[in-house]
C-alpha cells in the first residue's frame, strides 16, 4: 500500500478541493496540521520515558485540569502554525483569549481554532487520544481582529476534521467534497491515502457515551438508552457499548462503522460538556459529509449560533437513522 497510495499533498493537488485560495493553500494548511501530528504522535510514543505523564498542577479557562500532554500538545500547535503564512488568528479549548497574529506583509486569510489533545483522562494510560480542527476565513480583510472574528456558525467552516493517535496516526478531514483518511507511514513520514471518500453506514450497531451519567440525564435520553438495550432483530438490537473517553477515537470507530455518539445535556447542565467551536463543529461537519447526522437532541449541530468562544453544547453525531431515533426519544416523540 505505501507505495500506491497517494500522499496527502498529490492527492489535493490531483482533486483540486474547491477551497478559498486555492489547493496549495489547503495544502500547507493541512501539512502544518500534518506535522504537528507527527510531533505529538513522537512524543506520546516516548511518553512515560520523557516524564511528560501526570498533571501541571494548574487548571483551564474550562476549569478543567492540565496534563502535561495538553500543554505540549497547545503549545506546538501554536508554534508550528504561527509559521504557517495563511494563519492570522488561532483560538484553542486551552488558552483563555485566541492569539492574533502580528500584521507581516500579505497577512493570512484563515484562522485556526483546535482541541489539541482530546481524550486527557488516557494521556496516563496508554489509551488512544486525537486533536480536533476547525479552518474559518477572515471576513474582514482589512480590519484588526478580534476574538468576535473567530466565534463563527458551523456552516462557515472552510476545512476541518481531526488527528487521532493509536495503533496508528491518521489525518481525517473535509473541506465539503467527502471525507478522507490519511494514515503516517513511520518509514516514509507522509500522510498517506488510507480511506477515500469515508461513507457512513445509515444504522449501525453500537454506541458510545458515558453511562455513569444515566442519572444526570433528562428523561427522554434515559429512554433512548433503554431503548437501546431491548432486544429487537429489526432493527439489530441490542447495541454493544463502546465508550474510550476519547471522543476523536469514539467518532472515528462510528464513522468508518456506524452507530452512535453521545454526550447529551444533563438536567443541572442542560448546555452540555463539549465545546461548540472546537470539537462539536468540526465533527459534525466530517460525519455530515460522510452521510450521518449531528445534533444537539433538538437541532442541527451546524445550525447552533455561536455567541462564544468556549461555547458548550450537547452532542448527538453518527449514523444517520440512529441520531434520528436518538431525537425522537429526546425530545419526547418515540
Amino acid at each position: 500500500m505505501a507505495q500506491q497510495a497517494l500522499t496527502l499533498e498529490r492527492f489535493i493537488s490531483l482533486n483540486q478541493p474547491t477551497f478559498p485560495g486555492g489547493a496549495s493553500v489547503l495544502t500547507g494548511l493541512l501539512s502544518q496540521i500534518g506535522l504537528v501530528g507527527k510531533y505529538l504522535a513522537h512524543d506520546l510514543r516516548r511518553a512515560a520515558l520523557l516524564d511528560i505523564l501526570g498533571t501541571t498542577g494548574t487548571t483551564n479557562v474550562q476549569g478543567e485540569t492540565v496534563k502535561k500532554l495538553d500543554e505540549i500538545a497547545n503549545e506546538t500547535f501554536v508554534r508550528l502554525l504561527q509559521q504557517n503564512g495563511q494563519v492570522c488568528a488561532l483560538a484553542s479549548e486551552e488558552m483563555e483569549q485566541p492569539i492574533i497574529l502580528p500584521r507581516s506583509g500579505a497577512q493570512g486569510a484563515y484562522m485556526v481554532l483546535f482541541d489539541p489533545l482530546d481524550g486527557s483522562s488516557n494521556t496516563d494510560v496508554n489509551m488512544p487520544l486525537g486533536s480536533i480542527f476547525s479552518i474559518v476565513m477572515k471576513q474582514r480583510p482589512d480590519d484588526v481582529l478580534s476574538e468576535s472574528d473567530l466565534v463563527r456558525k458551523g456552516t462557515e467552516q472552510v476545512a476541518a476534521g481531526y488527528l487521532l493517535f493509536g495503533a496508528s496516526t491518521m489525518l481525517v478531514f473535509t473541506t465539503g467534497q467527502g471525507v478522507h483518511g490519511f494514515t503516517l507511514d513511520p518509514e516514509s513520514g507522509d500522510y498517506l491515502l488510507s480511506h477515500k471518500a469515508i461513507t457512513m453506514p445509515a444504522r449501525g450497531k453500537v454506541y458510545a457515551a458515558n453511562e455513569g451519567n444515566y442519572q444526570k440525564w433528562p428523561c427522554g435520553t434515559q429512554k433512548y438508552f433503554d431503548y437501546l438495550k431491548v432486544k429487537d432483530k429489526a432493527t439489530g438490537r441490542p447495541y454493544s457499548g463502546r465508550y474510550s473517553g476519547c471522543l476523536v477515537a469514539d467518532v472515528h470507530r462510528i464513522l468508518l462503522g456506524g452507530g452512535i455518539y453521545l454526550y447529551p445535556g444533563e438536567l443541572d447542565k442542560p448546555e452540555g460538556k463539549l465545546r461548540l467551536l472546537y470539537e462539536a463543529n468540526p465533527l459534525a461537519w466530517v460525519v455530515e459529509q460522510a452521510g450521518g447526522r449531528a445534533s444537539t437532541g433538538t437541532m442541527r449541530i451546524l445550525d447552533v449560533e455561536a455567541k462564544q468562544l468556549h461555547q458548550r453544547v450537547p452532542l448527538i453525531i453518527g449514523s444517520m437513522d440512529d441520531v434520528l431515533e436518538a431525537e425522537r426519544h429526546i425530545q419526547g416523540q418515540a
